[in-house]
């Protein structure tokens, strides 16, 4: 199992503000043009990311446990256990994803969320 302080620290500050519910922390481990990539949706810049968090990650207490990590064409690919109070209707139990994080300059620039298959 892979730990967070292994992590690059915009990736490990991603996970940690996620599991505490810090909006402010997620904030700033984004660049300003970041991309998010999440359910066929496309999300761009801090203030839609952030109407993005406050609904989908932490209205409904989402928190991320990080199972594995590894580095493929410059990106690093996280593979995490998700838990929280959003509706899991039609998802495996347990919610195993992939996110795909791309980082420049001590910020992440492109995070793309999906099922681990």
């Amino acid at each position: 199992m892979t730990t967070e302080s292994a992590l690059p620290a915009p990736i490990a500050s991603y996970l940690s503000a996620t599991n505490n519910h810090d909006a402010a922390a997620f904030q700033s481990a984004f660049a300003p043009d970041a991309v998010v990539h999440d359910i066929g949706r496309e999300i761009r810049g801090h203030a839609a990311i952030m109407k993005w968090a406050t609904e989908e990650i932490f209205a409904v207490a989402v928190t991320l446990e990080l199972l594995a990590s590894m580095l493929s064409q410059e990106q690093i690919i996280l593979t995490v256990k998700v838990d929280g109070t959003f509706d899991r209707t039609g998802l495996p139990d347990p919610l195993i994803m992939e996110h795909l994080i791309t980082v420049a300059e001590g910020k992440i620039t492109s995070l793309s969320c999906r099922l681990k298959s």
